[in-house]
Formats: structure tokens, sequence, C-alpha cells
């Protein structure tokens, strides 16, 4: 199973979304600075997190969300 997640930082509006199949690890990393894309705007929380028991549609919703439509989405409902 996969996790697509949306991290915001507690510094400021800045927000990531992601793929992963362990969720608790991979925060751990993006707050230990070990993700260049995060390191900068750490810490970080988790905003919310799908899962997906199916790979593929998971890959395919975490690319629509790094669309502009997707932005606009997660911002809105997520």
């Amino acid at each position: 199973m996969k996790h697509v997640y949306v991290l915001e930082s507690q510094i400021g509006e800045h927000f990531y979304v992601g793929i992963t199949q362990d969720l608790a690890a991979r925060l751990t990393k993006h707050n230990a600075g070990e993700v260049l894309h995060t390191a900068k705007f750490r810490p970080w929380r988790v905003r919310t997190f799908i899962t997906f028991s199916e790979d593929e549609r998971a890959i395919a919703f975490e690319k629509y969300l790094k669309t502009a439509s997707g932005r606009a989405f997660a911002k809105k409902r997520l």
C-alpha cells in the first residue's frame, strides 16, 4: 500500500506532496533535513494523507496533486 501525503511547513505557507510506503519514516527524513527539497522549510507536519491499495492509483493521484488544478484542489479540500 502507498500513502500520498501533503506536508505543511510550520514556519510558513509551504506545502509538499509526496508518496511513500512508510509515512512516519518519511516525515522523520523530511524533518531531519535529509530531503533537499524540504530541508529549508522544516519542521513539517502531515496535513493529510490518503492510502491506496493500488500503486498505480497512488502514483496517478500524486501526479495530479502536483499540477496547478491539483494544488488548488488540495488547498481547498485537503
